[in-house]
């Protein structure tokens, strides 16, 4: 896989808002990454290209033997092909022309080594001088990777039609891994959402994953982790296999799109320090691993194999430049990961134009942690989705929750002996009527019956959006469900890619609010309301040791975030936001802990 020309990628939005990302971005060498939770709608995106590219198309129907691992395997050869098409015929066009290929070297960092090569083009006279450095520059672009993201634990297991477990190895995630091993793609799998060994084990199926003869990696594996420990465990469990991990992608727990895994209270900044601390650990206690591997099961670990430490990427909140060059300059990452502001980018993302004027007039109010997941882990949301509008109809019509047609969240067993999802009507009609039948308080059963209700189909209303930017659907056959990160409160239109590009890199006026918070406060404060509302649920000694480790560790890490305001800051970096933040959640955290200490009854 070649090394990405900028510093920064597209992460996986949902199941459909970057479904086709790299057909849209990768011409342009950006990095961008596809979602095949859902291979039913990656099988209609195939159709669409298909048509439009004039390729030749055969549906994979939805009974068919392993069909789950073709649909993957034909979208992402077709989105391949589509990329590779586009891409020459960018690398083909003549420079000293306002085209695709002016845009594509425009878009590049400043200081690269073939940014400064093509600004020395731009300034060279008519030649055979410029004719070498043209050739020259043409031979240095590379489309950007199509890589794939599989949420290791969403891996349910599978039936027959007569009611019979299938083998592992069609389960839901391992399906979708062997779609994507028989691809023809050079690129990256992003494993994220937890530690799956099963899923771990499988991948050793595949060759693409090993070293060939010149020492070279088709498929590289990359993790996203939510703290160090995490990164050393899963490295070192992959490496006894002999897979490395080319990338650790660190994502904050809570200032992020889609789903959430807060960890307990470590805030982004205390665990991007660890790991620049603790980085050669990384190499040092997984490559000896690697060598005893291939010792053991070929002819051993070449010397003439180039070998270089995994890379450290960072997501989850970014919003200016400034930001940006800290986490890249202070904190020692390789890339920074770019999701939501990219949702208001029609040339990067599917987002159907309601949704995305829903995002533009967004503010902090309108975006919310919620509990809609079937999952039953935090969902970064938007109010009034045609999803949300969807559910609350069938509410009012007495058939809560959805027929759910794709049933990829599939997983509560209260009721049934095969797993059914929270989110179908099935399983709500059940509770709720176990619920009236309780023995409840009045308002505890009105609590309960609201957290039944608030699960939404995701698996089906997720990729609706892109159906409807494609013209596929009709909006009104088409709930659409959207996972933006509260950064998105902050930006205010629509933009070009040239123009977010150009943001990222801090080469224009900043697109975001200037009053928008620095990233590391916006953390701070959706800890604290996440203790809040966790102190709630909670009861007992268990339960104030839980808070009293959130706090110590929030604690620590807002120590960390005033030193850090303290320094000079870069573009467009709201230093200043962090110590005002800290000033005030922090004796809002403590009141929670204290009053949580209290007997109950005392005031």
């Amino acid at each position: 896989m070649p090394d990405s020309l900028h510093n920064f990628s597209i992460p996986v939005m949902g199941t459909g808002h970057s479904i086709d990302s790299p057909i849209r971005v990768g011409p342009y060498g950006i990095n961008s990454v596809i979602s095949i939770v859902d291979d039913l709608l990656v099988e209609k995106i195939r159709k669409y290209y298909c048509q439009k590219y004039d390729f030749e198309y055969e549906n994979i129907a939805r009974n068919a033997k392993d069909g789950r691992a073709r649909r993957i395997t034909a979208y992402l050869d077709t989105v391949k092909n589509i990329v590779h098409k586009k891409f020459s015929a960018i690398k083909n066009q003549p420079f000293f022309e306002d085209n695709d290929k002016a845009k594509y070297f425009e878009m590049l960092p400043d200081g690269s080594t073939i940014k400064e090569k093509y600004n020395q083009l731009m300034n060279t006279e008519k030649g055979s001088s410029r004719d070498r450095l043209s050739c020259e520059l043409s031979r240095m672009m590379k489309p950007g990777s199509i890589d794939v993201n599989i949420m290791a634990k969403v891996d349910k297991l599978n039936y027959t039609k007569g009611g019979t477990p299938m083998s592992q190895e069609f389960s839901d995630a391992s399906a979708a891994l062997r779609g994507y091993a028989k691809s023809s793609v050079s690129s990256s799998l992003i494993l994220s959402a937890g530690f799956n060994p099963r899923l771990y084990n499988y991948i050793t199926e595949f060759k693409d994953f090993y070293r060939n003869a010149a020492g070279e990696i088709k498929k590289k594996i990359i993790l996203k982790v939510s703290d160090f420990r995490s990164a050393l465990i899963q490295g070192k469990y992959l490496a006894k296999k002999g897979l490395e991990v080319f990338e650790y992608r660190i994502e904050s727990g809570l200032n992020c799109g889609g789903h959430a895994f807060p960890s307990d209270g470590h805030l982004m900044p205390s665990l991007l320090r660890e790991f620049r601390e603790k980085r050669d650990k990384l190499t040092k206690a997984i490559q000896p691993l690697i060598n005893k591997y291939y010792k053991e099961n070929s002819d051993g670990f070449w010397d003439n194999w180039e070998i270089t430490e995994p890379r450290l990427t960072v997501q989850g909140g970014i919003g200016v430049s400034g930001e940006a060059n800290r986490l890249l300059n202070d904190f020692e990452m390789d890339a920074t990961g770019w999701g939501s502001p990219f949702l208001l980018v029609p040339e990067a993302t599917t987002v159907d134009k309601p949704t995305r004027q829903l995002l533009e007039n967004a503010g902090e109010k309108e975006l919310y942690l919620s509990g809609v997941s079937p999952l039953g882990v935090p969902f970064n949301n938007i109010r009034d989705t045609g999803s949300e509008q969807w559910h609350k109809e069938r509410i009012n019509n007495g058939k809560p929750g959805s027929p759910c047609p794709k049933g990829f969240l599939k997983s509560n067993t209260e009721f049934t002996e095969q797993p059914i999802c929270t989110a179908s009507t099935q399983y709500q009609l059940l509770k709720l009527d176990q619920i009236a039948q309780s023995e409840m308080a009045k308002d505890k059963k009105e609590e309960q019956r609201e957290k039944v209700l608030s699960k939404a189909c995701l698996c089906d209303h997720l990729g609706n959006g892109a159906l409807i930017n494609l013209g596929i659907l009709a909006e009104h056959r088409a709930p659409q469900a959207i996972c933006p990160g509260p950064n998105i409160a902050y930006y205010n239109g629509e933009y070009t890619l040239h123009e977010m590009v150009n943001h990222i890199y801090g080469r224009s006026e900043s697109l975001a609010d200037q009053d928008r918070p620095h990233m590391f406060a916006k953390e701070i404060t959706m800890y604290v309301d996440y203790v809040e509302e966790l102190a709630e649920q909670l009861d007992g000694k268990s339960g104030l040791k839980k808070l009293q480790k959130f706090q110590q560790n929030l604690e620590k890490g807002m120590e960390y975030c005033i030193d850090i305001a303290q320094t000079e800051p870069y573009q467009d970096e709201n230093l200043a936001s962090i110590k005002d933040v800290v000033n005030k959640q922090r004796p809002r955290l403590r009141a929670v802990i204290q009053n949580f200490k209290k007997p109950i009854g005392q005031t």
